[in-house]
């Protein structure tokens, strides 16, 4: 078994240095978690097994999250935004690889969860060899392509307002030097009538505005990633019931790109047939950090059943079993038959459940984006995007 105490790090004015430091933690952990994998079926979960499981428990609940974040939110987003020739080339093929491998690994790792935390307690001393070995050759090529690549391209790109630029937002994922403000809470009778608040961190001119509306949407889905805006892929989707009467709810969106904006739920979810009777729906984005919104409109397309299979492999065990158990929109009696109901598929279902054929994606194809920009007094910009019959795009302002 190896020590547990971490290494001293880089100081933060080297983000690049830190992310690679947090790469040898990385290794530690996945170096004691094959030794754990050796040491259970001879010793069982004794004392050095329980802190072992617990220190990579508490290594990648935490730490490997906020690292992946400070990827996610700001070394890519700043490589883009500087990348030129072959590297905006390396990386527009190498970025989305990057990102998929979180969501595979985050799924990998909800697989060894449990069993961890089991050997922690000490209620169990079995650990399987086979998720233990894909999570740690997943990780290892991952920050293999990560170190042959994006951190030289970094350290070639980033000047010294970068790296400071990059070093504080690090800081602030991991609260070093966060002040907190306590702020007096309004008056209980306060009349909602009252409630406001003027606009003006940034403004949006036809001249700022790409012609694409797709770029544009991806422009300021990077700026909200890098604004560490909460959730910022969450939409709410609109739909009309066959009585005329709309409805919505906030989903995720998990993939958007020149075909439209993809989520996944229960074909047979009140979403799911409003839907299928009449395929048309509207998007909104609210991002209130930024003070922006996107409202998209457009027509609703099932996505294939190979593309509804790649994602629901993609998702943690428990999260696949959740899909399978719930009848989503159906009645039932009480939350102890929903949890029977849970338990029941997770003994049948297996370690790797198929994708039940009522669960798989919906994209909308969008033929009409807004764009608002909150300004002072009310006087908000609105760039509008509408689809032609040959596929272009017109752009006009709206007024606010």
């Amino acid at each position: 078994m190896t020590s547990l105490l971490p290494d001293p790090a880089p100081d933060f004015g080297q983000p690049i240095a830190v992310l690679k430091h947090c790469h040898g933690r990385i290794r530690k952990q996945l170096a004691t978690l094959d030794k754990l994998l050796a040491h259970l079926p001879e010793f069982g979960a004794d004392a050095q097994a329980r802190q072992a499981a617990a220190a990579v428990l508490k290594y990648f609940e935490g730490a490997a999250h906020l690292h992946h974040e400070d990827e996610e939110q700001d070394l890519i987003p700043m490589l883009r935004a500087l990348a030129q020739g072959e590297d905006a080339a390396t990386l527009q093929a190498l970025a989305p690889v990057i990102l998929q491998d979180h969501k595979d690994m985050d799924a990998l790792w909800q697989d060894l969860h449990e069993q961890l935390t089991a050997i922690a307690e000490g209620t169990a001393a079995t650990l399987s060899a086979s998720a233990v070995q894909r999570f740690i050759q997943r990780y290892a090529a991952h920050m293999e392509r990560e170190e042959s690549t994006l951190a030289p391209m970094a350290l070639r790109l980033f000047g010294p307002e970068q790296m400071a630029q990059m070093g504080a937002a690090m800081q602030r994922r991991r609260g070093i030097g966060a002040t907190t403000t306590t702020v007096a809470a309004p008056a209980i009778g306060q009349a909602v009538a009252d409630l406001r608040k003027d606009y003006g961190q940034a403004s949006l001119n036809e001249t700022d505005a790409m012609d694409d509306p797709m770029l544009q949407f991806t422009q300021w889905f990077e700026q909200a990633l890098k604004a560490e805006v909460n959730e910022p892929n969450a939409m709410s989707v609109a739909t009309v019931g066959a009585n005329g009467r709309p409805s919505s709810r906030i989903v995720l969106v998990k993939q958007f790109d020149e075909r439209g904006f993809t989520w996944y739920t229960n074909y047979d979810s009140r979403k799911g047939h409003e839907l299928d009777d009449r395929p048309y729906a509207a998007l909104l984005f609210f991002w209130s950090e930024l003070e922006r919104q996107v409202r998209i409109e457009g027509r609703v397309e099932r996505t294939s059943s190979e593309e509804s299979d790649r994602y629901f492999r993609s998702r943690p065990l428990k999260s696949r079993l959740s899909a399978i158990a719930s009848q989503q929109s159906a009645p039932i009696g009480s939350r102890a038959e929903l949890e029977q109901h849970y338990e029941d598929v997770a003994r049948q279902a297996g370690e790797d459940p198929a994708r039940p054929g009522n669960w798989g994606g919906f994209r909308l194809v969008p033929d009409r984006l807004e764009f608002w920009q909150g300004r002072r007094s009310r006087f908000h910009d609105r760039i509008v995007y509408e689809r032609q019959e040959d596929g272009s795009w017109t752009r006009l302002r709206l007024q606010p």
